[in-house]
């Protein structure tokens, strides 16, 4: 899309920011004195950059006409709210009228005072050049002073302002009377008489409502609009239809109707895609609208004349030029196609001046806060936004939308969803980060009201949370966070947290999980037990924190901690909504604390053979409610730095490798003792792989006698002491004394033999047996069958010394990681020494 400057050509004062804000402070006053700015002096340029609406042509036909001596009112009201447009009008009649070589007299009751000439003294005095006829404080009768004006018809007169002066005048005393109401009885006189000439006519300005607010003041006014209304027509200069085009004809120089057109479309287009357009109306509607208020949105003007408009202090047609020609200017280099609500730079000192006087200076700092300074909410979230959107700055945008929507001299305040997003939407992204945004300023903004999308002067629940969180000290996080911690531990391990020296760790077999808040003294606790060094160095398990996220958890802390102290605070005057939604957000500081603890201490450190071994536990998932120790527990197992099982096979290869035994108590102290062992939950883990071990024909359990090993089981079940003495034995060795043992029986048997009494009948020859001395097969082992494949394999076993299996495993109609491949099953093979001699893998 094209620039606006490009389509809509300001004036070169507003494109340069020479213009004053004079400029749209219009003076009738010292138009008539010729000390006005050249845009109002200067009867060409004033009529140029002036929007001809419906009321300001009737008004201009039906003065034309009275001062050509043609039948018409005499006496003309003007009633707009304030700002409305009244003395814009005054001052082009004022024009038109010398345009037309008519004599004009005005009046500006903003500009003369009881110390100055009367209303009767002023009129004399424009008209003549000097006061003779009617000098004083009475003023002239009806007769009188028709004489007198009939000298100067075709007569204009323009009165505005009028009650502004009886007001001043109410405490003039004039004899018994006061000059307020002697200036009553002129205007009487005055308005009777002009009603029967023939080419005089007045015009004059009356305020809809009383602006002082005394009684005093609203009894004048009542009685001015009495005596008046007996002889005037009223007139409305402009209509709430025609305002745009006023603004348009003040602000621009040049519009190019098809360049508004084609920018409109696209805008159309697009909202119409996005579901923008409010319902109930047409897009052919919105399109009109677009079209005659182009640059700005209708919105823009929606909001500024309606609602601002609505304030008492605002004037509606004269306070949104001022304010629009400050945007305008502001939006010049920015090359924005349009105008919205979201463009308006609250950072710009004016702008934000010609706003906050109407709703308070407070919110001169409530605006830095939550939009404009480097840290308010709104930055911060426009920080947030992905690379591609950062541009678009929707956080300062739709906070800004926001704003512009949150005030009126009325009860309607705040905006919805679909207000917020036709305000600050760009044709070249979707209007559903809109949406987003505001979630996002509703967790950062301190003075957005929890009850509806508009800003207030008060704190919200956000802006509490932060007073709170302030004064929450670190004492107070402390004690929570071992509380957690203990809350958040089972029994998987010893657990002690925060240990301030290495005594208060005791030296025994159990596996510890040790919980630091200072990493430095876990060397002095690993090494040593009080005055003395450590034993079971093998059973200590540290978890220590990362320090990285000791902000996040110490933030989230507070929250939590705030929220509670927010939800107990009795002299809190909230809302039910408020009170539901601190429940809410107390469930979900719960949550996040929970997490952030966990995320906190998610470093595991163990001792190996080559020192101090890290393991990261990573980000925790949002909701879960696993025990930590239980993480650490099945995080060592993963990394197999804790095993629940051990194969006998790896207690053949560590310890019966070299030796023909090994005691049972030495290798479990070795678990426990050596940094880098073997790490095992208890005692029975190794108990367990000693009598499998047995069972199967592996090793064979056995004690020492003499210093050597007796093999007691072999191919058994037994029981496992880890006891002094207690030994495992090759298998080697168990299996020549099974041979010896049954020579031995086998000669015991003879001697029996030979004792007996000599058979009658020769024994029985005893048939040959066949026998096999080598055996070599394949097999397929269906699923669900490979233990009964194993018992048939340890009857083999029992008959033959060697044994060679190859197995051709096949697995399918399923699938398993490679991760979960390589750390499960390779090496299960490993430490039971099975040699992959094939691998094929899909």
């Amino acid at each position: 899309m094209k620039a606006f400057t490009e389509i809509a050509i300001p004036h070169r004062d507003i494109i340069e920011g020479n213009f004053k804000m004079e400029t749209y402070a219009s003076d009738l006053w010292e138009v008539a004195k010729g000390e006005a700015p050249e845009e109002y002096r200067d009867r060409e340029i004033f009529l140029s950059r002036t929007y001809e609406t419906n009321g300001l042509k009737q008004i201009v036909s039906e003065t034309e006409k009275k001062l050509k001596g043609q039948p018409s009112d005499s006496v003309i009201q003007l009633v707009t709210p304030f700002g409305g447009g009244k003395t814009h009008t005054l001052i082009y009649l004022y024009h038109k009228a010398k345009e037309w070589g008519a004599n004009v007299v005005v009046f500006s009751g903003a500009k003369l005072g009881s110390k100055d000439n009367t209303l009767w003294e002023e009129f004399e005095n424009q008209l003549n050049g000097k006061i003779e006829r009617f000098k004083g404080k009475t003023p002239p009768g009806g007769e009188e002073l028709k004489k007198f004006l009939k000298q100067y018809e075709p007569l204009l007169i323009l009165m505005d302002e009028v009650h502004a002066y009886l007001v001043g005048t109410l405490t003039e005393k004039v004899g018994e009377s006061t000059l307020a109401t002697q200036s009553l009885l002129f205007i009487q006189n005055l308005t009777n008489t002009v009603k029967t000439s023939d080419r005089t006519l007045i015009f004059m300005s009356l305020p809809a409502s009383c602006p002082y607010g005394d009684d005093a003041s609203e009894k004048l006014l009542q009685n001015l609009k009495r005596i008046v209304g007996r002889v005037e027509r009223v007139y409305t200069p402009v209509s709430d239809e025609e305002v745009a085009g006023v603004i348009r004809r003040r602000l621009f120089s040049k519009i190019d109707e098809n360049g508004v057109k084609e920018i409109v479309k696209e805008f159309l287009d697009y909202a119409e895609n996005e579901s923008l357009l409010p319902e109930g109306v047409e897009k052919s509607f919105y399109r009109e609208r677009f079209l005659k208020s182009y640059p700005f949105q209708p919105e823009v003007i929606d909001v500024l004349y309606k609602r601002w408009g609505s304030f008492p202090t605002f004037q509606r047609t004269r306070g949104v030029l001022r304010l629009l020609a400050l945007v305008v200017h502001s939006l010049v280099p920015l090359k924005r196609p349009y105008i919205r609500l979201a463009d308006f730079n609250l950072s710009n000192e004016e702008i934000r001046r010609e706003l906050i006087k109407h709703i308070g200076p407070e919110y001169d700092s409530i605006i830095a806060q939550d939009i404009t300074s480097t840290n308010s909410g709104a930055k911060k979230v426009d920080r947030t936004m992905a690379d591609s959107l950062r541009p678009y700055y929707f956080g300062t945008s739709v906070a800004t939308t926001i704003f512009m929507y949150s005030f009126s001299g009325r009860p309607e305040r705040g905006a919805t969803i679909g207000e917020i997003k036709l305000s600050s939407a760009e044709t070249s992204v979707s209007s559903s980060i809109v949406v987003e945004t505001i979630e996002k300023l509703k967790e950062q903004l301190f003075y957005l009201s929890d009850e509806g999308l508009f800003f207030t002067n008060k704190p919200n629940l956000n802006k509490m949370l932060i007073d709170r969180m302030e004064s929450i000290d670190s004492e107070k996080i402390e004690s929570l966070e071992r509380q957690m911690l203990a809350e958040r531990l089972e029994k998987c391990f010893e657990n002690y947290i925060w240990p301030r020296q290495s005594k208060d760790i005791p030296d025994t077999p159990t596996l510890k999980l040790v919980i630091l808040n200072k990493i430095n003294n876990l060397e002095e606790i690993l090494h040593n037990y009080g005055d003395r060094p450590r034993v079971y160095k093998n059973t200590l398990i540290f978890l220590g924190q990362e320090s990285t996220e000791r902000t996040k958890f110490e933030n989230e802390m507070k929250k939590k901690l705030a929220w509670d102290l927010i939800e107990k605070d009795k002299t809190l005057k909230l809302a039910d909504e408020q009170r539901r939604e601190i429940k809410e957000k107390i469930k979900r500081a719960e949550n996040l604390v929970r997490g952030a603890l966990r995320d906190l201490y998610r470093k595991i450190y163990i001792a190996s053979r080559d020192g101090i071994k890290e393991i990261d536990l990573g980000i925790s998932t949002y909701g879960s409610d696993r025990s930590i120790d239980m993480e650490v527990y099945e995080r060592l197992r993963q990394e197999r730095e804790l095993v629940s099982e051990i194969a006998p096979l790896v207690l053949l290869e560590r310890y019966l490798k070299q030796n023909e035994f090994a005691e049972t108590k030495k290798i479990y102290e070795t678990f426990l003792k050596v940094p880098g062992e073997i790490r095992i939950p208890s005692q029975e883990v190794l108990k367990t792989a000693i009598r499998k071990g047995v069972r199967e024909g592996i090793l064979g359990l056995g004690i020492l006698e003499n210093g050597k090993p007796l093999c007691q089981h072999f191919k058994e079940d037994c029981e496992v002491e880890l006891s002094e003495g207690e030994v495992i034995i090759k298998r080697e060795l168990c299996e020549e004394k099974i041979e010896v043992e049954k020579y031995r029986k086998e000669e015991e048997k003879k001697e029996v033999d030979a004792g007996k009494t000599i058979e009658t009948e020769p024994p029985c020859p005893q048939p040959k047996l066949e026998l096999f001395s080598h055996m070599r097969f394949e097999v397929r082992v269906p699923t669900g069958k490979f233990s009964d494949f194993m018992r048939t394999l340890r009857l083999i076993e029992a008959k033959f010394k060697h044994i060679s299996v190859k197995i051709t495993l096949e697995a399918f109609d399923g699938e398993i990681s490679k991760a979960e491949y390589e750390d499960k099953i390779k090496e299960a093979f490993r430490q039971s020494e099975i040699v992959v001699e094939k691998e094929s893998l899909d």
